[in-house]
């Protein structure tokens, strides 16, 4: 199992501390300082079975280039590109589990349909 954090965010934070209850080994990433690749992204991305701007963070400043960029496919590329620029627009925290099973589990009821599959 594997978890993307930024350990200044408290739902983060309450994510690992429930997989630390759970007794779950899990590897931490801290994607501000490691970021994800576009292809690491795009995997995401396709197990979580959304675009690129459902998870983006458009109140962080760094968004304010992306208010006017379509939402559509011609411009996927330049969506993930801003947020391998700027890891802070990535939506968090994201678990992944040994099956590949993805989600933002920003809330007690998707970590707990993580930890029960």
């Amino acid at each position: 199992m594997e978890i993307w954090i930024n350990p200044a965010c408290s739902k983060c934070r309450a994510a690992t501390a429930a997989l630390d209850e759970a007794g779950v080994t899990y590897t931490v990433r801290r994607y501000l300082d490691d970021p994800p690749t576009a292809e690491e992204l795009e995997a995401v991305l396709t197990r979580l079975n959304l675009d690129p701007w459902h998870i983006v963070r458009m109140n962080e400043s760094a968004a304010a280039p992306l208010k006017s960029l379509p939402k559509d496919p011609a411009h996927r590329a330049d969506w993930i590109e801003a947020m391998v620029t700027n890891p802070i627009l990535i939506q968090r925290p994201i678990l992944t589990t040994d099956d590949g099973t993805t989600a933002i589990a920003r809330d007690p009821e998707t970590l707990t349909r993580l930890l029960t599959n």
